[in-house]
């Protein structure tokens, strides 16, 4: 299995977390799980974490079997267009998106 996590790090802009949330379940999530070769996706919202530590308000993670199958959703249309979404969160949020590859086998 290979997992590509994506890292929101940052702050949500204040009095919008309820709807940054609402946003990810409504408007992204949909759109993650039509990824094609998708095998499991997990949205994390972030309750606590160690002193000193940056924020991540967010963490996505989408297991697909394999490198290929990550390398196909990668060029699928839907992705594209959930980028396009996601440029809408990113006016609620001030940081980045890190996305790392990890192999879960």
């Amino acid at each position: 299995m290979i997992v590509r996590q994506a890292f929101f790090r940052g702050t949500i802009a204040a009095g919008r977390e309820a709807e940054f949330r609402a946003f990810v379940q409504d408007r992204l999530k949909p759109l993650w799980l039509t990824f094609p070769g998708l095998v499991d996706l997990r949205i994390q919202f972030e309750t606590a974490r160690d002193e000193g530590a940056e924020p991540i308000p967010l963490a996505l993670a989408m297991v697909f079997p394999d490198a290929e199958a990550l390398a196909a959703a990668l060029q699928a249309p839907i992705r594209f267009e959930s980028r396009g979404v996601t440029a809408e969160l990113m006016q609620m949020f001030d940081g980045r998106i890190e996305h790392h590859v990890f192999d879960a086998g």
